[in-house]
């Protein structure tokens, strides 16, 4: 699909443990459309988490294939050694976290222009100079010289958003960017992300365990178990259960 900017082609993921392996992603197929704001909701422990680092290749998939077309070209995630990788990441994919990690002796513009500097995208004046354009995108440019502890959770979350656009990447993973926030703040955050897709051009892949989000997003997915489930699909698994309880 000319499209589609990330596709998961039965991926699986299964991890070792003492208890023997444990399969966190089951034969999971997957294309994300250019522009689309992708949700994927699940409850602790489905495999949202993991999911997602199958799609920016911090994590070694058990098999299949993650391709992502970016920038004119298509690459297969897993198949790059680890520096490429990391290269490839900075540059093509911004990571949006639950716990915001923000270096805490850094300011807010250092923060953002760090992503800039390791990846030697843009000369020091403009590494500078864009950080401040994004802290104006994400209402804090005033903020700028403070250190993350003297901001509040909501306002540390947009300047992690503002840190993931740092080197314009085309996609944006968020890891329940709203997880630890009150809801008239996770709205505010919504509403970045909404302006992101819709007027900028951005491709947002978000996990959540709020099943109340799902109508915030252009589609969203159901993560059960390992197991990928579309919105209809998941209707029809309750509506026949609850139908094969009534019968007993």
């Amino acid at each position: 699909m000319s499209n589609t900017i990330v596709e998961l082609r039965s991926v699986n993921k299964t991890y070792s443990t003492a208890a023997g392996d444990f399969p966190a992603l089951r034969n999971i197929n997957l294309t994300v459309s250019t522009g689309e704001f992708l949700g994927v909701v699940g409850k602790s422990g489905a495999g949202k988490s993991t999911l997602l680092n199958m799609i920016n290749g911090v994590d070694d998939l058990s098999s299949g294939e993650v391709v992502v077309r970016s920038g004119g070209k298509q690459v297969s995630v897993h198949e790059l050694d680890e520096d490429t990788l990391s290269l490839w990441r900075g540059q093509t994919m911004g990571v949006v976290y639950q716990s915001f990690q923000l270096l805490p002796m850094l300011s807010l513009v250092e923060n953002i222009t760090l992503p800039m500097d390791l990846a030697g995208s843009f000369k020091p004046r403009e590494s500078r100079d864009r950080a401040m354009e994004l802290l104006k995108l994400v209402e804090l440019e005033e903020h700028a010289s403070k250190l993350p502890a003297f901001i509040s959770g909501g306002q540390q979350q947009r300047v992690a958003i503002a840190r993931a656009l740092a080197n314009d990447p085309d996609i944006l993973v968020a890891d329940e960017p709203t997880g630890s926030l009150d809801s008239i703040t996770a709205d505010h955050i919504f509403d970045v992300f909404e302006h992101l897709v819709n007027d900028r051009g951005k491709t947002i892949i978000m996990v959540t365990h709020d099943m109340g989000l799902s109508s915030r997003f252009s589609r969203c997915l159901t993560i059960t178990d390992g197991e990928l489930m579309d919105d209809n699909a998941v209707m029809e698994a309750v509506l026949d259960k609850t139908i094969r309880r009534r019968r007993k």
